[in-house]
């Protein structure tokens, strides 16, 4: 995205429309549905209370999450213009350890989030046509016809991610004004007929109705109502491609739109009530529209489905970046197929997206099916938000607001959350299922490296002063064939020197490798996004450099472009000696051959380590497993095409020796 389109403006915000609300924008196709599914067969004098009820709650979950916690208070946490619950949790974990654990939740639990979206979206918008005579074509009220096209649409849309979608993005704004547009014209047509709908603003509404005895579900009518507010996460998480103050200006609009078609479907409802006992699986957004209507209400609703799919796919896809990045998840390969940053692709989230989802839509089948699983990760994943929210208040200096703001809010979304776990037999499980693979999956990457590290730093850690005389000696040996003229470790090295003993290990035992200049490479994962700088300290040499490379959390790594970058400016500087090549193909070429080492690091056996505690051991173990599967460090470091060379070695050099063994006489 483009810094001129993250100000504000009418490009800014039709763009806006396009990337932000596909998820809230489409939530009118079924919230009603659901609502009307959970409250059973009621009488018609029990229609209009319900209604307006009902109406009462979902605007006042808009008001309070989507606008006060989300609008109002969330995107004042940017993390240089970067939002998410990653992005957030990048600002505040210096603040203190425990904050991993929200993030990872809420992390897990929106990646899930993001395999029921596209399932209960396009099959809610595909279901319109069930029963539908749409000129000479009839279509069946029967789900398997309405299963193969869903499958179709979403297979489609998975097929075409790797080749990017920036040549048909430009399309999703207008597309989605136009949604906004018929679905807020529809609802004030329908309102019209029946202006006293408008009484379900006042928030009396929803307190009576929620303590009626018509409300036979009791808190748990929350679960539905949820739904509504199910997209108010994407708001916070797309702010870094459209800058907040589009999403500003744009969501009075939005929301304006939307109530309106949810008092346009609960108007029709109570002048409908008849109908609607009398008949099973009456989605009030398709019966209230005309039908001269019908068949582009129809169209426009599967567009605005597929587009909100989109964005939950490209918005799993950032998410993934981010937590690789902060080291949350294993490394995996992504591509940028286009001209931005925002604009990426990651094969192997993408074909489990599309395993997942279709898995959903087919377990389910059928949309109401699905919205009983729905919106339980979600609630999670904002109940994880107020944490981190309520540590970034702290850390702003404002104690007060934060405790008022985690109190209001942790209730309220606690209530949401006890409303949704209702659904867990009705289909939740399915949704907590997927949230606990992708926790796992965390929790044993971060928590192993952890463990891992930790075992390095109290027993295999020496420092490079002590070895700087060898190396230097080693250098200038004619008699040691040279291995490189730039030999490159991609390892840390601590503020006190500090580096594995794999690497001394490797330059000067055995083989030594001589080279003219030996590369100490630590690449820094900072909070902000896009940062990309470093630091060079010669330890008083010309041969030997600490290189600390500060790479945000959403920079590529590309290292064999970035090093070549940084020996030019020390040749310039005359910090290197020269390292003119004496043949090339390319003339006035200064800089020499590079060669990187990657250390891969391994327990001999790791069920033999006696001194090791059993969770340690499971949980670096898990980490071991993951990493056989996960990106190699050359791939990941954009070595593919430069001379790497990979040596295994025991993560224990030089182990203590075995005294049971004896001398046979």
């Amino acid at each position: 995205m483009k810094k001129s389109t993250r100000t504000l403006s009418a490009v800014g915000m039709l763009i806006t429309l396009g990337i932000v609300y596909g998820d809230i924008g489409t939530s009118p196709l079924y919230v009603m549905n659901a609502i009307l599914v959970q409250s059973g067969k009621h009488s018609l004098a029990a229609t209009a209370p319900i209604m307006l009820g009902s109406i009462s709650l979902i605007f006042w979950t808009l008001m309070l999450i989507t606008t006060i916690k989300y609008i109002l208070l969330a995107m004042r946490a940017d993390n240089r213009h970067e939002g998410g619950i990653f992005a957030l949790y990048a600002l505040v974990r210096p603040q203190a350890k425990w904050l991993i654990v929200p993030a990872l939740i809420g992390g897990a639990a929106l990646l899930a989030d993001g395999t029921l979206t596209p399932a209960v979206t396009v099959t809610s918008a595909i279901e319109g046509l069930k029963g539908q005579t749409l000129g000479p074509l009839h279509f069946s009220n029967g789900q398997g016809w309405v299963l193969l096209v869903v499958t179709g649409i979403l297979l489609g849309l998975f097929l075409v991610q790797r080749f990017g979608t920036e040549r048909i993005g430009w399309s999703f704004g207008p597309m989605m004004f136009i949604w906004f547009s018929f679905i807020g014209l529809v609802g004030l047509h329908n309102l019209w007929a029946y202006p006293a709908i408008l009484k379900a603003l006042s928030p009396t509404y929803a307190i009576t109705f929620l303590m009626s005895p018509l409300n036979k579900q009791g808190i748990f009518i929350l679960g539905s109502v949820f739904l509504a507010t199910t997209g108010a996460e994407a708001l916070y998480s797309d702010m870094g491609q459209v800058g907040k103050q589009n999403i500003y200006g744009t969501w009075p609009f939005v929301y304006l739109t939307l109530m309106l078609s949810y008092l346009g479907q609960g108007a029709w409802v109570i002048r409908h009530a008849e109908q609607v006992l009398a008949t099973q699986g009456v989605n009030p957004f398709y019966a209230m529209v005309p039908t001269e209507w019908r068949l582009f209400a129809i169209i426009i609703a599967t567009v605005a489905a597929i587009i909100a799919s989109q964005a939950l796919i490209t918005g799993s896809y950032t998410l993934v970046h981010e937590a690789i990045g902060l080291k949350l998840l294993p490394r995996l390969r992504i591509k940028f197929p286009g001209k931005v940053k925002s604009q990426l692709y990651v094969g192997a989230v993408n074909w489990l997206l599309c395993a997942v989802t279709l898995s959903v839509v087919w377990y389910f089948r059928t949309s109401s099916h699905m919205e009983a699983a729905y919106g339980l990760a979600i609630t999670m994943t904002m109940l994880m938000t107020t944490l981190l929210l309520h540590a970034f208040l702290e850390q702003r200096h404002h104690p007060v607001l934060a405790k008022i703001y985690v109190v209001s809010f942790g209730l309220l979304e606690s209530l949401f959350l006890l409303a949704s776990l209702a659904k867990f037999v009705h289909g939740g499980y399915v949704t907590l299922l997927i949230t606990l693979v992708i926790l796992t999956v965390m929790v044993f990457w971060y928590y192993g490296n952890l463990r891992r590290d930790a075992y390095l730093e109290d027993t295999e850690d020496v420092s490079l002063l002590d070895f700087l005389p060898q190396l230097t000696a080693l250098s200038k040996d004619d008699q040691v064939p040279s291995f490189a003229t730039n030999l490159v470790f991609i390892s840390k090295v601590t503020p006190d020197y500090q580096v594995k003993r794999a690497i001394v290990y490797s330059i000067l035992d055995q083989q030594p490798k001589r080279a003219a200049v030996y590369w100490f490479v630590t690449v820094n994962e900072t909070d902000t996004p896009y940062e990309c700088s470093y630091s060079v300290n010669t330890l008083g040499t010309h041969n030997v450099m600490d290189v600390q490379l500060y790479l945000g959390f959403k920079k590529p790594q590309r290292l064999n472009v970035y090093l070549r970058q940084i020996v030019n400016d020390l040749l310039e500087e005359g910090v290197l000696t020269d390292q003119t090549p004496r043949y090339s193909s390319m003339p006035n070429r200064q800089v020499g051959n590079f060669k990187f080492i990657m250390l891969n690091q391994q327990f001999q056996d790791l069920g033999a380590q006696e001194n090791i505690p059993i969770g340690d051991l499971i949980l670096i173990g898990g980490r071991l497993l993951l990493q056989r599967i996960s990106l190699s460090p050359q791939r990941w470091y954009g070595l593919g095409f430069s001379d790497v060379v990979e040596e295994r070695v025991p993560l224990f050099i030089g182990q203590a020796p075995d005294r049971t063994l004896k001398r046979r006489v």
